[in-house]
């Protein structure tokens, strides 16, 4: 017989709520981006030689503005219908430009929403943005995963269950004591985990001396990885906003 579930929602009325809305809106903005700008790309390489040839060497930005810079001989490309040659050069010179103009305004709102993130994550979490390797973008992420409430999250090794990151048996019935990579929980703030994981390896001192320490033990680089993931899970879990104080653990029953 099934038992009700006793794991409190994720609260979605308050500020991280809108750094997830802005976030979802950014994603999509630079999706959106990306396409124009290769839609862009396709274009100009089909263009006429000496419209191609003036523009195939530039930079991105620079072709963008060098495409926004573009005057068609005329805006009705049904006035050169009876010449190919000008009306191929003034239809693609018109599509470069207005895809130019498209990938500017949308430039200009992923600047937008990154400053608006930005002044959100900062307010809302500034302990968690001061840790090493934690930048705004990974900061949202860990907002975002733990919600509005995060004291609903009872301990640390719930956050790390949610993010992927609880030690698995390597296998089942005896082992030696080693353990495997978790494939369950947010997979986005797993992935965010293993960006900070890789980070500190490189840049963190007292996560070097903890690589090479593990290494002579024995330890494959896909078993620190997985060891500091959860040491980081830890981290971050102590550093998320909270309205109510992180409850302590109950303690072990003793065997004594």
């Amino acid at each position: 017989m099934s038992t009700p579930s006793t794991a409190t929602p994720k609260a979605k009325s308050g500020v991280v709520e809108v750094i997830r809305t802005l976030r979802i809106t950014r994603t999509s903005a630079v999706k959106a981006r990306t396409q124009t700008f290769n839609t862009l790309w396709g274009v100009m390489i089909g263009a006429p030689s000496p419209l191609r040839d003036d523009l195939v060497a530039l930079t991105k930005r620079t072709l963008i503005n060098r495409c926004l810079q573009l005057d068609p001989e005329t805006d009705d490309v049904l006035t050169l219908i009876g010449a190919p040659e000008q009306l191929l050069t003034a239809g693609v010179t018109t599509a470069l430009r207005d895809l130019a103009r498209r990938w500017k305004t949308l430039d200009e709102e992923i600047t937008t929403l990154n400053k608006q993130i930005e002044a959100l994550v900062r307010s809302t979490a500034p302990e968690l943005v001061e840790l090493h390797g934690v930048g705004i973008e990974l900061a949202g992420q860990f907002l975002v995963t733990a919600g509005d409430n995060a004291e609903r999250i009872r301990s640390e090794a719930a956050f790390a269950k949610l993010c992927g990151v609880a030690p698995q048996p390597a296998s089942s019935g005896r082992t030696t004591g080693r353990h495997r990579l978790s494939r369950s929980g947010d997979r986005a703030a797993n992935s965010a985990l293993y960006i900070v994981t890789i980070v500190r390896m490189r840049r963190h001192q007292p996560t070097r001396d903890y690589v090479d320490r593990r290494t002579a033990e024995g330890l494959s680089k896909r078993e620190i990885i997985r060891c500091l993931k959860r040491y980081i899970a830890r981290e971050i879990y102590a550093n998320l906003p909270r309205s109510a104080p992180i409850a302590p653990e109950p303690a072990l029953p003793s065997t004594a």
